[in-house]
C-alpha cells in the first residue's frame, strides 16, 4: 500500500473531511450485520406466521400432478411413440451393454450357473491390465484389492458394481472426449457448454436418480444413465483444459509444416494433453463410482444396495463390511489410472535395459492370463470364489463389537457433543429460519445475495426462491437449509484451522494432504457408517458425514491460498514486529480472501449433495422426502419436488459464493 503525504497548507491536508469519507465506512459486513438484526427483530415479532409448513403425508397440487403424470407414463409407457422410439431404446442399449459385462463377470449367464469369466479370469485381467498401464506395484495393490473383496464374501456385489462402473465410464467418455476437445478448440462452445456443467455438477447426486426413473424405470439401466450424466462433467472439462493448455507455439509450428487441423488435433494437440485427459478419466471413474454406490436407491446392484439395506436396518458391520470394499475398490481404480497417467515420464526415468525387456514380459503376461480366463472359463473352482467370506463375518463382528463399545464407553461424550452443537446452533438457527415468515426470509436472502454477490445473483436468489415457494416444501427446504449452513460453518472452521496450518508447514502438507486425498476418493455413503455407529440416527449424524465429506476439498483450497500468499509480504511483517497469530489473521488470511470464499462455495455445495443421504439416517426434510419419494409411490411427487428443491438451493447459493469470490478476488 502507498501511502502518499502532502505539506501542511495543501489542498489535500484542507480538503474536508465529508459525505465520502463517512461512504467508504460502510462496509459489506456492515450491511449483513444490519440485515441480519433487522431480520432478528421482525422474527420476534412475526415469529410463527405465515411458515408455509406442510406434513409429512400431505400433498400440495403440484405433487398430486406429479404423481397423475408418473402414472400416466407408466400406463401410456408402451404405447406412446416418444417411449417406443426413443426413451425405451435407450434404455433397451444401455440395458443390454449393463447387461453384457454383468453376463462377463458377475451375474450367470445365460445357460451357466456362473458369469463367463470367473474370480480367477478378473483378477488376472485386473493385474495384467494394472501392470501394462501402470507397474508391477500397482498390479500387486490391484490383485490383492480384488482378492480381499473376495475374501470378505462379496464377490458378486463387487462385480456388479465394477460392471456398471465401466458400462458408465465407457459410455461417458464416448461424449465427454469429443466435447472437451471441441470446448478446448472452440471458445464459443467452451461458453455454451460452461453454464450446463456447472449445472450438472451444482445438483446433489441423488438428484438424479427420481427425473430419471420417470423416463427410464428403475434398475441398471437408470442408473448407468444417472451415472454418465453425473460423471461426464469433469471428463469434458479436463480435457478441455488440456486441450487450450497446449502451448500456442507448438500448434502454429504444426500449422507452419502444413498441418491440416485433423492432423494437428491427432498428432500435436491430443498426444501432448494426453497426461491431463487420463486424469479426466481418473475423475470420470471416481464419480462414478460414487454414482453407481448411491443408485442402489433405484434398485441397482452391488455394493451399494448392501450398505443400503444395512443402513436401514442400523447394521453397522455389515454396513461397514460393504462400505470397506468400496473403498478398496476406489482405491484400486484411482491408483490404476493415476499410474495410467504418468506411465511414460516414468518409462523415460526407467533403466533402459528393463524397459527392453518390457514387450516381452508384457506378450508373456497376456498369454498367463488368457490361460487364467480359460480356466476360470471352464473350472468351477476357478469360476466360484472359494470359502464363505469368513473374513467378512469377522469384520462385521469387529466392527459390532467397536460400535457397542463406543457405545458403552462413549456415549457420555459424543451425546455432549451432539447436543452441544444441536442445541446451541442447529436448533436456535432453524427456529429462525423456519419460524419466520417465508417471504422475510426470501427477503432476507435476496438482499444477503445483492450484498454479497451483486445484482445478478440477486436475481438467482429471486427465482429460486419463488420457485421454492412454488414446490410446497419451503419449510423442509429451510430445515435442510439449517443444516447445510450449520455444516458448512465446520467444514469451514475446520479448513480454516488445517488449511493454514497446510499451506503454512510444508511437512504438515505431506502428512495431511494423503489422508485428504484418501478422504475425497471414498463415495459418501461410507462416511455414515462410523458416524451411526457414534451419534446413532439422528440429523446430527448426516451434518457429522457431511462435515467430513466437505472438509478436505475446503482444507486444499485453504492451503493453497495461504501458500500464494507472496512470501515478500510475510517477511514484511515479521520485520515489522508481528508475530505468527498476527500475521495469520492481519496478512494471510485477509490476502487469501479470495480462496476462503471459493472453499465456503465447494464446501456447501459438497455439504449439500450429502442432503439426502443424510435423509437415511434421520437427517428429515428434504432428504427424507427424496428418500419416501423412492420408497413410496404416493410421495414420488413430493420426492421429485423435493429433489428440485436441493437443486435450487444449490444453485442459489452457488452462484452467491461464486459471485462473492470473484469480487472478492476483484
Amino acid at each position: 500500500m502507498t501511502v502518499v503525504m502532502e505539506k501542511p497548507g495543501t489542498a489535500q491536508d484542507t480538503e474536508p473531511d465529508g459525505p465520502a469519507e463517512r461512504t467508504r465506512q460502510v462496509t459489506r459486513p456492515m450491511v449483513v450485520g444490519a440485515v441480519i438484526a433487522l431480520w432478528l427483530l421482525l422474527f420476534a415479532i412475526l415469529r410463527g406466521r405465515h411458515t408455509l409448513s406442510l406434513g409429512a403425508a400431505d400433498l400440495t397440487d403440484l405433487h398430486r400432478w406429479i404423481n397423475d403424470v408418473n402414472d400416466s407414463i407408466g400406463a401410456n409407457r408402451n404405447s406412446n411413440p416418444l417411449f417406443l422410439y426413443f426413451f425405451n431404446e435407450i434404455r433397451l442399449v444401455i440395458d443390454t451393454l449393463v447387461t453384457f459385462v454383468q453376463d462377463l463377470i458377475s451375474q450367470p449367464a445365460a445357460g451357466r450357473p456362473v458369469p463367463q469369466i470367473g474370480w480367477l479370469g478378473v483378477i488376472g485381467i485386473a493385474g495384467y491390465v494394472s501392470w501394462a498401464v501402470g507397474n508391477w506395484r500397482v498390479a500387486l495393490l490391484a490383485v490383492a484389492g480384488f482378492t480381499f473383496m473376495g475374501l470378505q464374501g462379496l464377490w458378486q456385489e463387487s462385480m456388479d458394481t465394477l460392471a456398471l462402473t465401466l458400462s458408465a465410464v465407457l459410455v461417458a467418455l464416448l461424449f465427454a472426449i469429443p466435447l472437451g476437445v471441441w470446448a478446448g478448440l472452440s471458445d464459443r462452445v467452451n461458453r455454451v457448454i460452461t453454464p450446463l456443467l456447472d449445472f450438472m455438477q451444482t445438483m446433489p447426486t441423488f438428484v438424479y436418480l427420481a427425473p430419471l426413473t420417470l423416463f427410464f424405470l428403475i434398475g441398471g439401466a437408470s442408473a448407468t444413465i444417472a451415472t454418465v450424466i453425473y460423471a461426464a462433467p469433469p471428463a469434458i472439462r479436463i480435457t478441455a483444459h488440456a486441450i487450450r493448455n497446449v502451448p500456442t507455439t507448438t500448434v502454429e509450428a504444426a500449422d507452419s509444416l502444413g498441418a491440416t487441423r485433423r492432423q494437428s488435433l491427432l498428432k500435436v494437440l491430443l498426444p501432448m494433453s494426453k497426461r491431463t485427459v487420463v486424469l479426466g478419466v481418473n475423475q470420470t471413474i471416481m464419480a462414478a463410482l460414487a454414482m453407481v454406490t448411491i443408485a442402489a436407491l433405484i434398485d441397482a446392484p452391488g455394493l451399494g444396495k448392501t450398505v443400503v439395506q444395512a443402513l436401514q436396518s442400523l447394521d453397522v458391520g455389515t454396513a461397514f463390511n460393504a462400505g470397506l470394499a468400496i473403498v478398496v475398490m476406489a482405491i484400486v481404480l484411482d491408483r490404476v489410472t493415476t499410474a495410467a497417467s504418468v506411465r511414460e515420464e516414468a518409462a523415460r526415468r526407467s533403466d533402459p535395459r528393463l524397459a527392453a525387456w518390457r514387450r516381452p514380459l508384457l506378450g508373456a503376461g497376456a498369454a498367463v492370463t488368457a490361460v487364467l480366463i480359460y480356466l476360470s472359463h471352464t473350472y468351477l473352482w476357478a469360476a466360484e470364489f472359494p470359502g464363505e467370506g469368513s473374513l467378512g463375518s469377522t469384520i462385521a463382528r469387529w466392527a459390532d463389537s467397536v460400535t457397542t463399545w463406543a457405545q458403552d464407553n462413549l456415549s457420555g461424550l459424543t451425546n455432549a457433543f451432539r447436543d452441544a452443537v444441536t442445541n446451541g446452533l442447529l436448533n436456535p438457527f432453524q427456529t429462525l429460519l423456519t419460524d419466520s415468515p417465508w417471504w422475510l426470509v426470501g427477503a432476507v436472502l435476496i438482499t444477503l445475495a445483492v450484498v454479497l454477490g451483486g445484482v445478478r445473483a440477486g436475481i438467482t436468489t429471486v427465482v429460486c426462491v419463488g420457485l421454492l415457494v412454488g414446490t410446497g416444501l419451503w419449510a423442509d427446504a429451510m430445515t435442510t437449509l439449517a443444516s447445510t449452513l450449520v455444516a458448512t460453518v465446520l467444514v469451514m472452521a475446520l479448513g480454516i484451522v488445517f488449511g493454514v496450518w497446510m499451506g503454512r508447514s510444508a511437512l504438515a502438507d505431506r502428512l495431511i494432504r494423503p489422508s485428504l486425498d484418501a478422504a475425497q476418493v471414498m463415495p459418501p455413503f461410507v462416511y455414515l457408517v462410523p458416524f451411526l455407529a457414534l451419534f446413532g440416527a439422528t440429523r446430527f449424524t448426516a451434518i457429522v458425514a457431511a462435515v467430513v465429506y466437505g472438509a478436505p476439498v475446503a482444507m486444499k483450497i485453504i492451503a493453497d491460498g495461504i501458500r500464494a500468499v507472496p512470501e515478500t509480504t510475510v517477511e514484511a511483517a515479521t520485520s515489522a514486529g508481528c508475530n505468527t497469530w498476527q500475521i495469520i489473521t492481519k496478512v494471510q488470511l485477509p490476502m487469501a480472501r479470495g480462496a476462503l470464499t471459493l472453499a465456503t462455495n465447494q464446501g456447501l455445495i459438497y455439504v449439500l449433495s450429502m442432503v439426502v443421504v443424510g435423509g437415511l439416517v434421520g437427517a428429515g426434510a428434504l432428504g427424507y422426502d427424496v428418500v419416501a419419494g423412492f420408497s413410496q409411490g404416493q410421495l414420488y411427487g413430493k420426492g421429485l419436488a423435493a429433489g428440485l428443491a436441493i437443486v435450487l438451493l444449490g444453485v442459489m447459493f452457488d452462484r452467491i459464493t461464486q459471485a462473492a469470490a470473484r469480487r472478492t478476488s476483484a
